[in-house]
């Protein structure tokens, strides 16, 4: 049986234009991305067979050309869609935030700094830089590795706001694991930048923790 052949609330397709995109699992969206199935398989089989074998959706945003293309149904054509519409996504979301939206809508700033950081297999600790009316002026990736292992220097951290004359930071990191919740290191680390930049005038607005499918603001949770 192929979609078409579905109750036309079934469709991805259908569904999406009656219901919105919010609507569809992750096999439907990938499903309308794919298009077409392959031999045995219809287009939302073969995305929940995707799925499947690379775990998650974040898992399959993120892999590799090589891992990508290994997989039965998919190939370059499909890995290159795939790439085109994930920075297509980020450039967005960088425009509006360079609009200056970002205080009046801060569920923008945290979909941008997922955007960003939720594909590295790594720790990355990153600034996201502010003029004196919280327009961005630029995101800054400046430590990876583990918080623990790789530390986060406030002196290079009062560096890249001095250069770029930032007037507030947005703090922001990754937690590969998927699982946004701050550790204590966290914790730690984003008192003493908070103390090294009220020093120089600086105001720390918040620090953002990225997982999969998920962030931490510190200011939503009164920490800053």
């Amino acid at each position: 049986m192929t979609i078409l052949s579905w109750p036309a609330s079934e469709r991805p397709r259908e569904k999406l234009l009656a219901q919105g995109a919010k609507a569809l699992s992750d096999a439907e969206l990938l499903a309308i991305f794919l298009r077409t199935g392959c031999q045995g398989m219809d287009a939302v089989a073969l995305a929940r067979h995707l799925l499947s074998d690379f775990g998650s959706l974040r898992a399959l945003l993120s892999a590799s050309q090589d891992s990508f293309c290994t997989h039965h149904g998919v190939g370059l054509a499909k890995y290159s869609q795939l790439q085109a519409a994930l920075e297509m996504s980020r450039r967005y979301l960088h425009d509006r935030l360079q609009r200056g939206d970002s205080l009046n809508n801060p569920q923008l700033a945290f979909d941008y700094l997922q955007s960003e950081l939720s594909h590295f297999n790594r720790e990355v600790f990153a600034l996201l830089l502010l003029d004196n009316q919280h327009r961005v002026l630029q995101f800054a990736p400046i430590f990876y590795g583990t918080i623990d292992a790789a530390s986060v220097y406030p002196r290079v951290v009062v560096q890249q706001v001095l250069e770029h004359n930032a007037a507030a930071v947005i703090l922001a990191h990754n937690h590969p694991s998927g699982i946004a919740e701050p550790s204590h290191a966290d914790r730690m680390i984003t008192d003493k930048l908070v103390q090294a930049l009220t020093l120089i005038d600086v105001r720390v607005l918040d620090h953002i923790v990225v997982g999969c499918g998920q962030i931490v603001s510190f200011a939503q949770r009164g920490w800053i």
